[in-house]
């Protein structure tokens, strides 16, 4: 799939759930649980042990029906390695100008981290397909997202950090492009009790809620 379909099923679903867990195996039962509640893209924290392997282990299960991508990849070292296990877009927490080189090299998505209207700009002129705004919370969360959306309506805003089911619907009403979304979906306490089944219904919730917010919007 080239980067353009990658985007564009993005930017169709609106959600990229941030999976983080304690092992592999887990990280695995939460992408098929959020796979089963409808949602196809996901990202898989570098954080997670073994985070290649279950990049590996997702192109091998799904193929083209998930969109695979890599998380907290901090370097331009870390990014070649999860393009070459199959990650098909590429995460970052922060703005690494040599991570952006490297994903425009192989022609693979790239969404640097960012939260200053002057680090965001930096990163779209850079050639960033999104700009992650993280910590999105921390600035005031779907307010401060309009605020940036405002001067930078041509840029696409992907907010992480403070998404819930409760918030999503601002966040998107703000202008986000889609949402980063981690523990409120990924719920690792879940997993732990085998009740895999509420990430699943977390997943279809949250494709709801944005098409809905959508609709208002338009």
């Amino acid at each position: 799939m080239n980067k353009s379909e990658v985007i564009r099923r993005i930017t169709e679903i609106g959600v990229i759930p941030v999976v983080r867990a304690r092992s592999g195996d887990e990280a695995m039962r939460a992408i098929d649980a959020i796979k089963e509640g409808g949602i196809s893209v996901m990202e898989v924290t570098m954080t997670v042990p073994g985070a290649v392997r279950v990049i590996e282990e997702v192109v091998r299960r799904y193929e083209s029906d998930v969109i695979i991508g890599a998380g907290t990849v901090l370097d331009a070292e870390t990014a070649r390695t999860v393009i070459l296990a199959g990650a098909q877009f590429v995460i970052s927490p922060a703005l690494n100008l040599a991570t952006i080189e490297c994903c425009r090299r192989y022609s693979v998505a790239v969404m640097p981290g960012a939260l200053t209207p002057t680090e965001v700009i930096t990163a779209w002129t850079a050639g960033a397909d999104m700009v992650k705004v993280f910590p999105c919370n921390a600035l005031g969360g779907a307010s401060y997202l309009r605020s940036l959306k405002a001067p930078l309506p041509h840029i696409d805003l992907v907010p992480t950090g403070g998404v819930s089911l409760e918030t999503a619907a601002d966040f998107i009403r703000a202008g986000a492009t889609a949402l980063g979304i981690g523990s409120e979906l990924v719920d690792t306490k879940a997993l732990r009790d085998n009740q895999d089944n509420v990430i699943t219904a977390r997943a279809r919730q949250l494709i709801q809620i944005v098409k809905e917010a959508r609709a208002d919007a338009s």
